[in-house]
């Protein structure tokens, strides 16, 4: 269930060149989250939401070249260093790639978070989902789900650990 908060101000890309880069960011939300993106039932619960600031200030001032802020949050276990530094740099660059040179390619301009929402805590449709509820949704197999959400939350705490 992986989301994404994209903070895109106003007019900062072309409509053409925005509606290419949600489309990618969605594949790599999914990929990076260790999931297929042809999956139609893991697409169904990948979301991107548009957020729209007017301006964005630096320094208090205007900023004079656009500022991007991505949260992509996913369940606890679904990112490790590799997994992380591969969202942040795959969404930086498309980003970038989106302004067609209409700016100075500057990947300070970008910045992306990625939080893990604590196992057990991911709320939708009324009710609270784990990492192997969601595994289960995606694979449509409860065994297969379960053992999954059981690797990846003892790599994830053991690293946490360490």
């Amino acid at each position: 269930m992986p989301m994404l908060d994209a903070y895109i101000p106003v007019d900062a890309l072309a409509p053409e060149a925005e509606e290419r880069l949600l489309a990618k960011l969605t594949d790599v939300l999914i990929i990076n989250e260790g999931a297929d993106p042809t999956n139609a039932r893991v697409r169904s619960i990948a979301w991107l939401f548009v957020h729209r600031p007017d301006a964005v200030y630096v320094a208090g001032e205007r900023a004079s070249a656009p500022r991007y802020r991505f949260i992509a949050s996913v369940p606890e276990g679904q990112y490790d260093e590799d997994r992380r530094a591969a969202m942040v740099s795959a969404i930086t660059d498309a980003v970038l790639d989106a302004e067609q040179g209409a700016h100075e390619r500057d990947p300070s301009r970008v910045w992306v978070f990625t939080p893990e929402v604590p196992d057990g805590t991911w709320g939708a449709a009324g009710r609270t989902f784990t990492l192997a509820d969601i595994a289960t949704f995606a694979t449509g197999d409860a065994e297969q789900g379960s053992r999954y959400a059981e690797q990846r939350l003892a790599q994830r705490r053991s690293a946490v650990a360490v």
